[in-house]
């Protein structure tokens, strides 16, 4: 019962408290002082800037703009923190400095609210950089009320719906974003050193392949013809480099209609690039000197904190194939199975579960999910795989129930997936064929065939390299984010009047 009331008096005092700003912004506004038809401020610097370069502005006057953060009010002079972009500053407002009517105005602004400053450089008796104000402008009025400070906002939920305020209130978490910016920045800086051409391709196909996902389906009103949203970058890619365009990449989203966790999202951020007259040979050297410059331009260094781990991007990535991880880390050499049935026996006894149209090389996968990847802490190359679960793989020559492909692993996790692209248009639509019949057999990820994906293999595709980064994946492993959305400003949540359902 008390509980119930403590609830009833809280909300009364926020409904008061809200009425008191829109009576402010009334207030303002029958004075001829409404900040919402202000359409410019000139900003000369940020806060960061002023603490940075404090002797060379000692004296000199700046402006900045913000919003306000705190406030102390003391008579005839008081102080205000004004948070920007990089970080935040003191100011000073004095009565005698910016007029008495001024003051009488300022001390009635709210935390929450956006001010421009101008005024001097100075430090106080206890040595805080700060800026005396000469001028202070009310910018825009905030009519809602942030959170405390002293206990920030820790709500997941709320911080993941209302990421605006998560950046208000966490600084960590804007650097987070800030970061994820210059990760993306540093890629393109990278491919384009090393001569790719950065592309664009549909987001709206007939037949989203590519990748074993399922997808999302959408109406095309307009073709009166219904479409799927990608859940690759691949096929289209591929076509490029089918019509000679050597180096290609795109930086793009991507959509598959499956579960949310802790990696997962259904739509997030993809990277594939093709090159041709290379193999994954060359797209591991190509992976491993990216993940160096990229976590040196950004980290300023190649080891790396995640969780209770140190990350050490500057040595060589190990290599491992498939069969020799299972082997190292399960007990187990897929080498020594001879067929299907021997491999579903062999998983019964070790209680993985596989289904009845699962071959060897599926369950091969299924052991080194089960008993490998948790153990993949440093980098490391994880090569050719069985040829069921890689349908636009090149076989290996020596090998061929396996493939020319390698998945990326760091901290258990995969951060990419690489190929030496399948280029035989016969052994492709045989590839396909298996596909539809895997999709008839009840899998919903499976392809379909790509007709026109197949005309451009019969034009001719040179040998080629190709892989996909998981973008968030990289940026959660260089800003130390737990989940993957701690580093998507808009992360997918179910809707406010569903969540009780």
């Amino acid at each position: 019962m008390a509980d119930t009331q403590n609830t009833k008096v809280q909300e009364q005092d926020i409904h008061q408290l809200l009425k008191v700003k829109r009576e402010k912004l009334a207030n303002l506004q029958e004075a001829g002082k409404d900040p919402f038809q202000i359409t410019k401020y000139d900003v000369t610097h940020h806060s960061t800037d002023i603490k940075n370069n404090f002797e060379e502005l000692e004296g000199k006057t700046v402006r900045i703009a913000g919003r306000v953060m705190s406030k102390r009010v003391m008579g005839k002079a008081s102080f205000c923190n004004v948070q920007d972009l990089p970080g935040n500053i003191q100011v000073y407002v004095a009565r005698d400095s910016i007029g008495e009517e001024s003051y009488a105005d300022f001390k009635k602004y709210d935390v929450g609210d956006i001010v421009g400053i101008e005024g001097e450089v100075f430090k106080t008796k206890t040595g805080e950089t700060s800026i005396h104000a000469a001028k202070v402008t009310l910018l825009s009025k905030s009519l809602q009320i942030l959170p405390e400070k002293f206990h920030g906002l820790t709500n997941t939920d709320i911080r993941y719906r209302q990421r605006y305020t998560d950046l208000i209130m966490n600084q960590d978490v804007k650097d987070t974003f800030v970061k994820r910016s210059r990760i993306i920045s540093a890629i393109r800086r990278y491919l384009d050193g090393q001569g790719f051409l950065e592309v664009e391709t549909p987001m709206l196909v007939s037949n989203a392949g590519g990748a074993a996902a399922r997808p999302f389906e959408t109406h095309y009103n307009a073709l009166d013809e219904d479409v799927k949203l990608r859940i690759s970058l691949e096929l289209y890619l591929k076509r490029l480099i089918v019509g000679g365009m050597e180096r290609v990449f795109e930086i793009g989203r991507v959509f598959r209609n499956e579960g949310l966790d802790t990696r997962h999202n259904p739509e997030f951020t993809l990277m594939e690039l093709y090159q041709a007259y290379t193999d994954y040979y060359g797209m591991m050297d190509l992976t491993e000197n990216m993940f160096r410059y990229v976590a040196q331009e950004v980290c300023g260094t190649t080891v790396i904190p995640y969780a209770e781990e140190t990350i050490d991007l500057g040595k060589p990535f190990e290599r491992l194939t498939m069969v020799d991880a299972v082997k190292k880390y399960a007990g187990v050499d897929f080498d020594q199975i001879p067929d299907t049935a021997a491999a579903k026996k062999l998983a019964d006894e070790k209680g993985v579960h596989y289904e009845e149209r699962h071959a060897k090389g599926d369950i091969l996968n299924l052991f080194f999910e089960e008993f490998v990847e948790e153990h993949l802490i440093q980098p490391v190359f994880i090569m050719d795989h069985p040829v069921e679960i890689s349908p636009l793989t090149k076989r290996k020559p020596d090998k061929p129930d396996y493939v020319e492909r390698f998945e990326l692993f760091i901290y258990g996790r995969e951060m990419c997936n690489a190929y030496s692209e399948l280029n035989d248009p016969i052994d492709q639509r045989e590839r396909f064929k298996a596909q539809e019949a895997a999709l008839a057999a009840g899998d919903e990820e499976a392809n379909t065939t790509d007709e026109d994906f197949m005309n451009a293999l019969e034009i001719g595709m040179p040998p080629t390299g190709g892989i996909g980064y998981g973008i968030d994946r990289l940026v959660m492993l260089l800003t130390n984010s737990p989940a993957i959305r701690d580093v998507l400003l808009f992360p997918t949540m179910k809707s406010l009047d569903k969540k009780d359902q």
